[in-house]
């Protein structure tokens, strides 16, 4: 384990983060060597286009979500803007295969970007804690906390992101640490140690539950 009293230049990206961990947790560094570096994509969309997509995707099965999902970035002629979904008609939004629920959430969204409630611009977005992002998206229907702690630590690739409620991150945490899968509150508070770079632990907690109690592989950690 490291010297704490050495002090260490903050991580800024989730594999400096994740060898600061490591050298301090033997839990972590075994987790390391079996799984590898954290697999994080840069973000390969706008934050409007990233929440539409997370909408559209809650209880929906992968290939289904991704036919809907294509048949709508066709509808907006591959503009995820706000103005553009919001010039969609009801009916084209049915057509492409949106539930009524969620084609509601979209348009709150899309009118809450567009009126300012919900910033979205980086510059804007920089200036928020996490706390505070979270609290601002969990204003629009449709979006709970998980979808926008989601959204911080895979689209902002904000490093101190803790989903204690995540059934994954709770299992995974239990097998890894060798106790049984801990309550959201416990969990909450077994972070602690780990600030300020919590989303990586959570990362391979999901791999942990991959590795050591069968869990399939999932979007989060490929």
């Amino acid at each position: 384990m490291s010297d704490p009293a050495v002090p260490t230049r903050p991580a800024r990206s989730y594999k400096a983060a994740a060898d600061i961990l490591s050298g301090r947790d033997p839990v972590l560094r075994r987790l390391v060597a079996q799984a590898g570096p954290v697999r994080v994509n840069p973000p390969a969309e706008t934050h409007f286009a990233a929440l539409v997509r997370a909408i559209l995707y809650q209880q929906l099965a992968g290939a289904a979500a991704r036919a809907i999902h294509g048949r709508l970035i066709a509808a907006l002629g591959g503009e995820v803007t706000p103005e553009r979904f919001l010039s969609l008609s009801s009916q084209t939004l049915r057509a492409v295969g949106l539930s009524a629920n969620k084609a509601a959430s979209m348009r709150d969204l899309a009118t809450k970007v567009r009126d300012g409630s919900v910033v979205l611009d980086p510059a804007g977005l920089r200036g928020q804690g996490d706390d505070e992002v979270v609290a601002m998206l969990a204003g629009v229907r449709g979006i709970g906390t998980w979808t926008a702690q989601m959204f911080l630590m895979f689209q902002l690739r904000r490093l101190d992101v803790w989903p204690a409620g995540d059934l994954g991150v709770r299992k995974g945490f239990g097998l890894a640490w060798g106790m049984p899968t801990p309550t959201p509150k416990r969990l909450e508070a077994l972070g602690d140690p780990y600030r300020p770079y919590r989303s990586v632990v959570a990362w391979y907690c999901w791999r942990a539950a991959e590795l050591y109690g069968g869990a399939a592989e999932s979007a989060l950690t490929s």
